[in-house]
């Protein structure tokens, strides 16, 4: 059977455009922080995952660092925000805001190796 060849190519590569997000400043607030993100390319997703995981050489075992990870999408992955944010602020945000931050970021552990780890 032949398989069929992608006619546009496009589909091929991450969105340009980012996608902007309401986060809620508080839960008894009405204010919004508006957070625009964007796709990650798959070397990106890549660079992701190797700033995350480090080889113990003298045991052979393997750590997953997520505070790493999150920080990389944090520096990586957010396009801007409103009102501005500095990428120390956004590290900053209270656990509230930052709970809703770390649902919007595209997971690299999903990914890489499905549904069954991550956020």
């Amino acid at each position: 059977m032949e398989r069929q060849v992608v006619n546009d190519k496009n589909k091929l590569f991450s969105a340009v455009e980012t996608e902007c997000h309401h986060l809620k400043a508080s839960p008894d607030s009405d204010e919004y922080v508006k957070v625009w993100v964007k796709e990650p390319t798959w070397l990106q997703v890549e660079q992701a995952m190797s700033s995350v995981m480090a080889l113990d050489s003298k045991t052979g075992g393997m750590e997953i660092d997520m505070n790493k990870m999150y920080k990389f999408m944090v520096e990586n992955f957010i396009e801007k925000t409103e009102p501005s944010l500095s990428k120390i602020e956004l590290l900053r945000l209270s656990p509230y805001v930052g709970g809703q931050l770390k649902e919007i970021l595209p997971n690299p552990l999903t990914d890489s190796f499905g549904d069954d780890m991550g956020n």
